[in-house]
Formats: structure tokens, sequence, C-alpha cells
């Protein structure tokens, strides 16, 4: 980055609205979590991706773990995971990794996320499946829930693939299946480089027609360009195949290399969203500026 861009940035961030600006958390509960993290070598999305709320959900002894390396396959104009080269070989240790810094650090309630996995045969579905049972091995009341990629390409890439892979991780019976649409159907091939809108709310419809006791849930990122009507619409689309949970949230650049903000949606905006969503049927609805897709998850 040269010396115009950095100044460029910190001009980005020191405009950042006030609604936008946080402490971080309590310094003790960051540095428990990221100790037993770093000396199990395994990674969590709060700390991949930066996220403004982990003190918040450490305290509250939630976690979102990111499972198969921090090297995305796919290349997300939007995200804070690292990506652009060769992802690394699966760690065979890590599912037992993760279990174990679950029962250390006693969390009540636990999201297992992941980076896209397309050189992987089942794009990584048997992996969230050893991980749920190794923590319920050590740890028999934490809740789990899962947020995966699209389980699209690689070998048997297609609808057919697609739904053997989320029936892998449906057949662990999560407490809620996440997988989210991130943008409106407009600005998915500028947002999401690899991923559908179409594709999206199939992996949501799969889940429900699967096993319709496992609640689902998608994430909305507000802020690169969408209108009022088109996240009524995404979230309409949403409903009309069954999904109960949503979380609406800004979008907020990582750095100069990631896609511009094109607006700061109000927090009035977002509870007005908010209302919108519960009057379409959602049965839990977080819709905030700093709102992210695992934000309070253990509460529902």
């Amino acid at each position: 980055m040269t010396l115009s861009s950095r100044s460029e940035f910190k001009s980005e961030i020191e405009a950042l609205p006030s609604w936008l600006r946080r402490p971080i958390g309590k310094a003790s509960e960051l540095s428990t979590v990221q100790k037993i993290i770093k000396q199990r070598q395994i990674h969590t999305i709060c700390e991949e991706g930066r996220c403004p709320n982990r003190g918040e959900c450490y305290a509250q002894k939630t976690a979102t773990f990111l499972l198969m390396g921090p090297t995305c396959t796919r290349s997300c104009a939007f995200c804070q995971v690292d990506k652009g080269h060769a992802p690394m070989p699966l760690d065979p240790e890590e599912p037992q990794k993760v279990a174990e810094a679950v029962q250390s650090l006693g969390l009540h309630y636990v999201v297992l996320t992941s980076v896209a996995r397309d050189d992987l045969a089942d794009q990584g579905a048997s992996w969230f499946v050893a991980t749920m049972t190794a923590i319920r091995a050590l740890s028999p009341q934490t809740q789990i829930e899962v947020l995966t990629a699209d389980f699209w390409g690689g070998t048997g890439a297609g609808d057919v693939g697609q739904r053997e892979r989320i029936a892998t991780v449906v057949g662990a019976k999560p407490a809620c299946y996440n997988h989210n649409i991130e943008t409106v159907k407009r600005l998915q091939g500028r947002v999401r480089r690899g991923a559908k809108y179409d594709r999206s709310l199939q992996v949501l419809q799969a889940v429900k027609e699967i096993d319709p006791s496992i609640p689902t849930k998608s994430g909305l990122m507000l802020g690169h360009g969408e209108t009022v009507e088109e996240a009524i619409e995404t979230m309409a689309d949403l409903r009309a195949i069954g999904c109960d949970r949503l979380t609406v949230g800004q979008y907020m650049r990582p750095s100069l290399e990631h896609l511009p903000v094109q607006k700061y949606w109000t927090p009035e905006e977002f509870e007005q969203l908010g209302a919108i969503a519960r009057d379409l049927g959602f049965s839990h609805v977080r819709s905030a500026p700093l709102v992210r897709s695992s934000y309070h998850a253990g509460e529902q």
C-alpha cells in the first residue's frame, strides 16, 4: 500500500459515522480466547474477520470457529478472510483441537463456519460433521450452529452434489443451519464472486426439505448500493423458501483492496428494516449497523 493509499484509507476510517464506533471489549476476555486459539493453532472468524463484536460474544460464552484453514478458494470482494493462493491441507487434528478449545472456554453456544473449499471432494461437509461430533464428545450441552458455504463446485458439482453435501451436515442435527445470501440479487456478481443468489436460496430450501425441524438463518449486508426495495425483496425471497431467522448489518470496508462502501445506513433505517422482516414472518431478527451473522446467535 502506498503512502497516499494509507492516507486515503485512514481518512475513510476517520469518516465512519459515530454509530459504527464502539469499544472492542474487555482485554482480559479477548486475550483468554486469543491465547487458547493460538496455542491450538486453530482459527475463528471473530479474529480472521476482525469482527467488532468479538469481545461481547466472548463475554457471553459464544464464538465462531473457522474450519479448514484460513485461506478461501473464492474471492468475494467484501471479505477480510485470506484468499488468492492455494489453501492449506486439512489438519487431521483440527476437530479435536476445536472441541478442546470449546471445553476450555466453557462455551455454551458455538458457531462453526469455514472458508469455501472448492478443492475438496465434498467441499468440507464431512469436516463439519467430524467437528460437531468431537465437540459433543467433550461438551454435550454445547449447542452448535453451522454457517456453511453453498457446497457447489469441485467433484460432483451441481444440484445433486450440493444436496448430498447439505444432507451430510443436516444429518448431524445442528441447532441452526445458517447460509448467508449477503447481498441483493442485482449485486451478487459484484460482491460475491463465485456465488449466486438462487444457489444460496437453494441451500436453505434444501435444509428445510431434508429436515423441517432445523431452524434456518441467513444474513444480509447493506452498504453496497442496494435500495430499500431490493433489501425487502431479498427478505421476502428468504421467507418464501422458509428461512426462519435473519441478520442485517452494515458492510464496513476492510481495506482499499475491497469494495468501497456506497452508503452507511442509519440505525433508524436498520430498525425499520427489522420491523419489516418481523412482519414478513421471521421468528428472530437482528438488524443494526454492527450486527454480523453470528451476533447473539445463542439467544435464539
